[in-house]
This record gives C-alpha cells, sequence and structure tokens, in this order.
C-alpha cells in the first residue's frame, strides 16, 4: 500500500510540472512585420557589404548611430499596439543573430521578453529575415529555412523564407517570413525571381495543407511585389477576397486604396504582404477580419517634404547620406482576437 501511495504522489507531482498550455490572457493577438532598412552591427564581418556599415566606412556607421536606430526602431514596434507590445513580428534587413539581441533588449521592447527564430541566411548583402515572438503567449516548436534558387542563375543568393511552427492558444500556426528579390534592374527582368521565391513558398504551403487540410497559415514580407502582381496573385494564389479555400491578402484593401508601406518617388507601393490562410476568417479560437490589415505609421516615423508638400517613412540613408530615420518602410500588422 506504500509503494502505490508513494508512487501515485510521484505521478501527481510530475503532472504538476508540466508546461501548462499557453493562453491569450488579453483576448487578441497581435502580428506584425517590419522591413527594418539595412540593420547593421558596426563590426566587420567576412561579408564585403559589411564594409559599409563600419565606422571608417563612407556610411560612417558608429555605435551611436546603430543604438538609436535600434532604440527607435523597438519605439516603432512598441507603438503599434497602445494596449500591449506585438505577440509575433517578422523582421527583415537584419544582419545577424547579434543585432536581434540588442533590439529585443531595447528598453521600449525588453518587458516583452521576446525570444528569437532566425537562421543565417546566404544573401549576397548579408542582410536575413527573423521572428521574434513573446513566449509567455507563442509556444515556439520548430524552425526551418527554405532555400531560394534559381535554375538559370545558380551563382545569385537571396533569402532564405523562415518557417516556424508554433501555437497560439493551444492551436498550432505555421507561419513564414520573406524578403523576395528586388526590382533591381526594373520590373520585367527582376519579376521571375520572385516568382521562383513564390514558387518555393507555395510548394511548402501546399504540403503542409496535404497533411492537414485545416492548417493555419500566416505569410508575411517584404515580397517587393504588391497583391496584385503575378507572384502573389497567380503564383502563390493569394486572392482579393476570402474565398473559403486557399489564401487570403490581408493588403489588397490597401493596394486598391492605392496607400502603402513604401515610397517610390512619389509613389506609394504595397510591397509589404500579410497574407493568411481563409479559415483565420472563419474558425479557430482567434480569428480576424477581411479588411484587417494595416499599414502603421505616427508622425516620428514619418519625413515631411515641405517642397512637394508629401510624406514618406523617415529613412535612415539616402545613398551614404546619413539623415537619422527609423526605416524606409512602414511596418505592417493585423490582429487575431477570441
Amino acid at each position: 500500500m506504500k509503494k502505490f501511495l508513494y508512487a501515485v504522489s510521484v505521478a501527481a507531482l510530475l503532472w504538476g510540472c508540466q508546461p501548462s498550455p499557453k493562453t491569450v490572457t488579453d483576448g487578441h493577438v497581435t502580428v506584425a512585420f517590419y522591413n527594418v532598412e539595412n540593420l547593421f552591427d558596426t563590426i566587420q564581418g567576412s561579408n564585403p557589404r559589411d564594409k559599409d556599415f563600419i565606422p571608417t566606412s563612407k556610411k560612417k556607421w558608429n555605435s551611436k548611430r546603430y543604438l538609436k536606430k535600434v532604440n527607435d526602431i523597438g519605439k516603432v514596434l512598441s507603438s503599434i499596439n497602445s494596449v500591449d507590445l506585438p505577440e509575433v513580428i517578422g523582421l527583415c534587413e537584419v544582419e545577424n543573430r547579434l543585432v536581434l539581441e540588442d533590439l529585443v533588449a531595447s528598453s521600449n521592447l525588453k518587458k516583452g521578453n521576446y525570444k528569437i527564430a532566425h537562421i543565417e541566411s546566404p544573401d549576397y548583402r548579408g542582410i536575413d529575415v527573423a521572428m521574434i515572438y513573446r513566449p509567455a503567449e507563442f509556444e515556439f516548436v520548430s524552425q526551418e529555412a527554405l532555400a531560394v534558387t534559381f535554375p538559370d542563375a545558380p551563382n545569385y543568393t537571396t533569402r532564405d523564407i523562415l518557417y516556424v511552427k508554433g501555437k497560439l492558444d493551444g492551436e498550432v500556426y505555421h507561419l513564414f517570413v520573406n524578403h523576395w528579390p528586388s526590382r533591381r534592374g526594373g520590373m520585367e527582368k527582376s519579376e521571375p525571381k520572385r516568382v521562383q521565391a513564390a514558387a518555393v513558398l507555395k510548394k511548402k504551403v501546399d504540403e503542409i495543407k496535404q497533411k492537414d487540410a485545416n492548417a493555419r497559415i500566416i505569410i508575411m514580407g517584404d515580397m517587393n511585389d504588391e497583391p496584385s502582381n503575378k507572384s502573389l496573385a497567380e503564383t502563390l494564389g493569394a486572392s482579393e477576397k476570402p474565398n473559403t479555400s486557399g489564401l487570403f491578402n490581408m493588403m489588397y484593401d490597401n493596394h486598391l486604396a492605392k496607400t502603402g508601406s513604401y515610397n517610390f518617388r512619389g509613389n506609394w507601393n504595397m510591397i509589404d504582404n500579410m497574407v493568411v490562410s481563409d479559415n483565420l476568417l472563419t474558425e479557430g479560437k482567434l480569428k480576424t477580419t477581411a479588411n484587417d490589415g494595416n499599414v502603421f505609421h505616427e508622425r516620428f516615423m514619418e519625413y515631411h517634404n515641405k517642397k512637394f508638400k508629401s510624406m514618406s517613412p523617415s529613412r535612415t540613408f539616402g545613398g551614404n547620406n546619413y539623415y537619422g530615420g527609423i526605416s524606409d518602410h512602414f511596418p505592417i500588422y493585423f490582429e487575431l482576437k477570441k
């Protein structure tokens, strides 16, 4: 009898030590994405491009400028939700894990106790994508780098797509952070590279859906394409309206309204995209709505050109000229609510 009681008490103790499922305590989750415009540290690395971001370079990238940028990015991200810090944030144009550690330790973000999901990319510029998340509400399961390669240009290297699997309120989510090839060389010439990036992503999404038709999927990133472009609308299949059978682009309304996250020569471009599986609008413990894709900006993030009476994101650099701004993009976000 004593042995039986001992066994029961040990089992009870072990059961009591099991981690409890993470729950969304305040009823909503903010998912954000931000292209932070070349967040490099000041240390010379092995990548030749890294020479642009050291104190002796033409950019004169020093500790004072770096710390200002880190703190400014933290201020932006902490301002997206006036009630609480975002639970999940995708990032692009980060150099390495070190800059991510400095960012999550910055004064405006440190109370979120963010953890980092990041895998070094082979990108020729030396920049990566990453995700930071609040472990109290997002339960990390795994991460994987999806390589984007080009059969017709085997020596061209770009950012991997970061695939993170995790749980929100006990439900599994599949999140993808992207930064597709730029439009350098012109839209027509560069488009096939973004179509290829979309094809790599679509293949993985299809694999997930084959295993679980009700998989909850969130795709975010700087695609360097707008919602109606071929890579997103055709290759990935992110639709303008929810159709209950695929993917829906949360930023389509912004695109149609000719607003955006990036301003190129006075024209707004919606090149930062947030795509979700349609079931996020109809089922599950947490749901969103079709018109909930948002571009976030406040006065301290903006540059106002008095001569042309125009506004754009306040960028850090223009070539080698230091402007002291935060980023040449505005962040985007949406919310999931109970």
